[in-house]
């Protein structure tokens, strides 16, 4: 994620098409699955009264998606605990955010030196889950390899997919080459890592964050819900997704930006600036920044200033609804934008799109126990949780 150069270019190159449109289409079914198992869970918690942290719920629920997407495998961590692969990667994550609130801890020797328990703790973790993703690799390069002496579909079969368009992130990189050879499986584990990582914990806090703004503001949840009833009608038993009318869905398109404009998951993308850049109509007038130059944006600051947006405290999705007709585009930045921009967008959008669809759908969000910091902090996760109340609809 982190390399430049011709290495960057081609690993870019062969993660991308795992996230195409025909793929896609595929991954919309598992969104749909373990959401609505999701809805199971939080059946538990409905009962109007008491509040609760939404985010342990959902980060169970995304973290089933991330993997059987991107390994093609069930672990079923929303209905059964005691993974050991899932209770390191929620762990690894802590200690990334706990290196992440200090640059100094970003250095690998100075973190070891500083925090040695940590560090030790980390190479562990590093350790359980690279050997799953390894194991994994293995095993369903095998089944690749003796199934191509029969035919494309029996492989398919032997993965647990029905066709091509089914296939995780991991089939497609044990099919892709590099300079005309099949890639190792080193390079397959750390692309797979890499999917897991970015799209784990980030797409879990945006939909906490939702749903917590979302009971605090009975105004939107209603118009979602009038949305949803426009487009797959008000019959909770014949909702059917598609990339197509996911695509239909606008109006709760604007409430994920107004979310990550608010609560950016990443909220600091840097870049090396590689040649030098001449600058002018700024606040300090014209200059050049010389090539080598490490660029900070801070995402948190800038769509929360009144200089990008009138009120910009205040949840108001009608504000992105004009944003792809030459008006506002910050809310794009939690995704980054160019070249290095996040290869999985459309993926996060869609699977928050049918979790939202599908809780809002079912139950009613309640402005229920404390609300997060304010929010010009950065705000990775509330340390009280994100709390709300639920009560199951009527219809």
């Amino acid at each position: 994620m982190t390399k430049g150069g011709e290495l960057w270019h081609s690993r870019r190159k062969i993660v991308t098409p795992a996230f195409g449109f025909k793929l896609l289409e595929g991954f919309v079914e598992i969104f749909d699955r373990q959401s609505t198992i999701l809805l199971d869970c939080l059946g538990e918690q409905a009962d109007g009264k008491t509040p609760f942290n939404i985010y342990p719920l959902i980060n169970s629920f995304n973290l089933d998606v991330i993997v059987e997407t991107s390994m093609g495998i069930q672990l079923n961590t929303q209905t059964k605990k005691g993974c050991v692969y899932t209770a390191a990667v929620e762990e690894l994550t802590e200690i990334y955010g706990f290196r992440l609130s200090s640059l100094l801890l970003h250095f690998e020797t100075i973190f070891s030196l500083r925090h040695p328990f940590k560090w030790l703790r980390q190479r562990k973790l590093q350790r359980i889950v690279h050997d799953f993703s390894q194991k994994v690799i293995r095993q369903r390069r095998a089944l690749l390899e003796n199934s191509r002496d029969t035919n494309l579909k029996d492989a398919d079969r032997s993965l647990g997919y029905g066709n091509k368009r089914h296939y995780a992130v991991l089939d497609t990189l044990l099919q892709a080459t590099l300079n005309g050879q099949s890639l190792a499986d080193d390079v397959i584990r750390e692309e797979v890592d890499k999917v897991m990582f970015a799209g784990h914990d980030t797409t879990a806090t945006a939909l906490s964050f939702g749903l917590h703004l979302l009971a605090r503001h009975p105004r939107v949840q209603k118009k979602i819900l009038e949305e949803i009833f426009q487009v797959y009608g008000e019959l909770e038993s014949s909702m059917r997704f598609s990339l197509m009318n996911l695509n239909e869905l606008k109006y709760l398109e604007c409430v994920i930006k107004e979310v990550l404009r608010l609560y950016p998951s990443v909220p600091i993308i840097a870049r090396i600036i590689e040649q030098d850049l001449k600058y002018k109509h700024s606040t300090l007038g014209e200059g050049i920044i010389p090539a080598g130059t490490n660029f900070i944006i801070l995402v948190n600051g800038s769509p929360t200033s009144g200089d990008s947006y009138p009120n910009p405290d205040e949840f108001f999705p009608e504000r992105h609804e004009n944003a792809d007709d030459g008006g506002n585009t910050n809310y794009g930045r939690p995704f980054s934008a160019g070249p290095r921009n996040c290869f999985g967008q459309k993926f996060a959008m869609y699977n928050m799109k049918v979790a939202l669809v599908r809780i809002i759908r079912r139950y009613e969000l309640l402005p229920l126990g404390e609300k997060v910091r304010p929010l010009l902090h950065i705000v990775l996760r509330s340390e009280n949780g994100m709390q709300l109340g639920m009560r199951k609809r009527c219809h």
